[in-house]
């Protein structure tokens, strides 16, 4: 039988020191985004995270500009579903919305939106083929 007095017990849920790169700690610290900032990004990657919400998004990705009752026809949702999704959507400035009479088109607000979308279904598709970082 082993000497137990011999065998260092590590927490794997703690450190045993508060730090060991102070410096690094201080300079992550700094480069951090403000709270509003990670509380708005928050707010926007959980309304992405519905999947009503994401086919909006790819179909108003593919179609450009769409009224609502195109995207609700196109992403097999209803009217009513549809209007909640982009209402949602345009609160956190995800898409916005032209008038034209009683019709309400809605496209993507800006060029970023298209850009999160794509490396997420990038890192989808890199993922989907195994574990790992390779």
């Amino acid at each position: 039988m082993k000497d137990r007095s011999s065998v260092a017990v590590i927490d794997p849920h703690g450190c045993s020191v508060p730090m060991v790169d102070a410096e690094r700690v201080s300079a992550v610290r700094r480069s951090l985004p403000s709270e509003e900032t990670v509380e708005d990004l928050a707010q926007v990657f959980g309304l992405l995270a519905d999947p009503g919400r994401l086919r909006m998004v790819a179909a108003l990705l593919e179609g450009g500009e769409m009224c609502v009752c195109d995207l609700a026809a196109a992403t097999g949702q209803s009217m009513s579903g549809a209007s909640h999704a982009l209402r949602l959507l345009r609160m956190r400035r995800v898409v916005k919305v032209r008038r034209s009479g009683r019709m309400a088109y809605y496209q993507l607000a800006d060029s970023h939106v298209r850009m999160l979308f794509d490396l997420a279904i990038a890192h989808a598709g890199h993922t989907e083929g195994g574990l790992g970082d390779g």
